[in-house]
């Protein structure tokens, strides 16, 4: 994997939380049954629990229970696993293979999944989820690719360009 870390900061600006303990990971992806892609990890690490453009949530697992990643997903599992939400999702939300693992949320209504891959040299996937319609879509991209095409104003679902108008930025939680 190439990383795409120095781009996401060229245009995000310098992370401040740059956490290096895997503790967290570790308890987080025994209890879910995967293990996260190395870029995402690598930018939630950098970066944190934060809020992207006033409107994209990455939550980190070692924050507090307000903006923790683990709790965050147990939640959100729940409520896509409901069988009145689960119809709005290609595949059911989950760990195994094929399934969709929730990792973000957006306060303009959209949830941004990983796809869990369906085999070792299999990639991940993004899947966004527009939470006020039924309608999703895929991305063959990874998390940092989908990342940086969100910062770089691509339609990648979310839209930045009318929420970061001078350039992407992001905020630590409180």
């Amino acid at each position: 994997m190439v990383s795409t870390l120095p781009e996401v900061q060229a245009l995000l600006g310098e992370p401040r939380f740059n956490w290096s303990d895997p503790a967290p990971w570790i308890g987080l992806e025994r209890e879910l049954g995967i293990e996260f892609p190395a870029d995402f990890r690598e930018i939630v690490n950098a970066y944190g629990s934060i809020e992207i453009n006033n409107q994209l949530y990455l939550n980190h697992p070692a924050v507090h229970l307000l903006h923790d990643l683990g709790t965050m997903i147990r939640r959100d599992l729940e409520l896509w696993r409901d069988e009145d939400m689960a119809e709005f999702l290609p595949s059911p939300a989950g760990a195994k293979p094929g399934e969709l693992m929730p990792v973000a949320t957006a306060t303009t209504g959209e949830a941004v999944f990983l796809r869990v891959p369906d085999g070792p040299s299999s990639p991940w996937r993004v899947v966004v989820q527009e939470f006020d319609s039924p309608a999703w879509t895929l991305y063959e991209m990874t998390f940092s690719e989908w990342l940086l095409a969100y910062l770089k104003g691509r339609d990648v679902t979310l839209c930045s360009r009318n929420r970061a108008p001078d350039g992407p930025f992001y905020e630590p939680l409180p």
